[in-house]
């Protein structure tokens, strides 16, 4: 890029006190004109380079399928094109499902017959009614492939310590095997369907005894169960080429979760990356200790939401989402996907009543839609920082705005920035010693296309 030619900042702003929902202001300009010395700035530095980035998502829950067919086919496609479509929509690239029931299922359900270690009975065809129908359509409003991760919450009780899919458990050690075979069966299954699998989660959440599908793992047994098992099953089957995510839980222990297993060489191996959860902890920085320890290895956020239920017209709830993703975009993270895409006025279904918020709420009383301020909040990363981009450095010289900054492959520079406060903030953006006046609004986030 010829930076001199560098002359017109594109603004899209989305403020909590005014109507601008990623409403795309008029062009500002950049000036000759330095800086007031000790004048706040965001000083943006593109020769310094970091993580390249895969996307933005959401979750394809049957919670979220079954929801958008409980309302009228426009309406359904409205939701699908608000998120897939990549200039009408959100861009949204990447995407997870869940490898037979989680808490926002209908309710508990595998894909096997009780006993059936040799998997004859294995059958997806619960996922054509609802789940697989929806990434279909998501596709082709996308207009290419999504990357989809699949998780399990647990395996199938008869596999388990405590015979249930719920509350806990572990797996059985003899039925590693089984299980582990049970990933490949899911992922040859899906793309049969039609559906490309990128990667699997070991094991969704398994620090975690929840009252829902859960089932727990010590670091060093999903680091032996990756290694003997899981890495060489989906070799042995043809899948090698099928990216395996652990952890796959919050940040606060993620580092020595990662530490254990991908310091032993014969399961880092098979292992793509860390997965991440935001509840709990904000602890950006332990994506960066992961980093700096095994900078080979890749992390990915796969799951995050606003627990207790809908809060309609809630600011701080996109606030939540700007800070986490901006957060963990600054510490290395390359891929980014939110839990439910849509739940129903009651935050639901959920089969155990764990009620959360989404970025979109269906009232399937009223055929309505609800857009929450998290949707617009992830639509300023997810719309401009596109596949492929790369995190370049940013100086902030504020102490109360956030930012992240990225180059896109056309050389489009795209920083966001947010403003949490209550108070207006004006600040310059400096590029190629270039300066741009902008004025943040209190609860605001901004993109700058550049």
């Amino acid at each position: 890029m010829n930076w001199r030619r560098v002359k017109n900042v594109k603004l899209i702003q989305t403020i909590k006190d005014t109507n601008d929902r990623l409403a795309e202001k008029e062009e500002l300009s950049f000036t000759e004109h330095g800086l007031e010395e000790g004048a706040p700035a965001i000083t943006i530095l593109p020769e310094e380079r970091y993580q390249t980035v895969m996307g933005f998502g959401g979750a394809f829950t049957e919670a979220a399928a079954y929801t958008l067919s409980q309302i009228s086919e426009e309406k359904r496609v409205e939701v699908i094109e608000s998120y897939f479509h990549p200039s009408k929509g959100l861009g949204y690239s990447l995407g997870r499902t869940h490898i037979h029931s989680c808490d926002f299922s209908l309710g508990n359900y595998t894909y096997v017959e009780e006993d059936d270690q040799e998997l004859r009975t294995f059958s997806i065809e619960r996922e054509h009614k609802y789940v697989i129908p929806m990434i279909k359509d998501a596709r082709k409003v996308r207009g290419e492939n999504l990357t989809l991760l699949s998780s399990p919450w647990s395996p199938p009780a008869w596999m388990k310590t405590n015979k249930e899919m719920n509350h806990g458990g572990q797996l059985l050690p003899e039925y590693r095997e089984v299980w582990a075979r049970y990933y490949a069966k899911y992922i040859d299954a899906m793309e049969d369907s039609g559906v490309p699998i990128w990667g699997v989660t070991v094991q969704n959440e398994p620090d975690a005894t929840q009252v829902w599908d859960s089932c727990r793992y010590s670091a060093e047994e999903e680091r032996d169960f990756v290694r003997d098992y899981l890495g060489p099953t989906l070799e042995v089957e043809g899948l090698g080429d099928k990216k395996i995510v652990v952890w796959d839980h919050n940040r606060d222990v993620a580092y020595e979760r990662a530490k254990t297993i991908l310091s032993d060489p014969e399961a880092a191996k098979y292992v793509w990356g860390t997965g991440l959860h935001w509840y709990v902890s904000e602890e950006f920085e332990n994506l960066t200790k992961i980093h700096e320890d095994f900078p080979d290895k890749h992390i990915i956020f796969t799951e995050g939401c606003i627990e207790g239920g809908v809060q309609l017209g809630a600011w701080h709830t996109g606030e939540r989402y700007g800070r986490n993703i901006m957060g963990d975009l600054n510490n290395w993270l390359e891929g980014w996907i939110d839990w439910n895409l849509v739940l129903n006025e009651e935050g639901g279904p959920n089969h155990v009543g764990n009620y959360c918020d989404a970025p979109v709420i269906v009232d399937t009383y009223k055929n309505e839609l609800h857009y929450n301020s998290s949707y617009y909040y992830i639509g300023h990363f997810s719309k401009f920082i596109k596949p492929n981009a790369v995190r370049i450095k940013h100086q902030m010289d504020h102490h109360s705005l956030q930012g992240v900054a990225f180059q896109n492959e056309d050389d489009s520079i795209v920083l966001v920035v947010m403003n949490e406060t209550d108070e207006a903030e004006e600040v310059s953006v400096v590029l190629n010693g270039k300066s741009c006046p902008v004025t943040f609004a209190p609860h605001s986030i901004y993109s700058l296309v550049i």
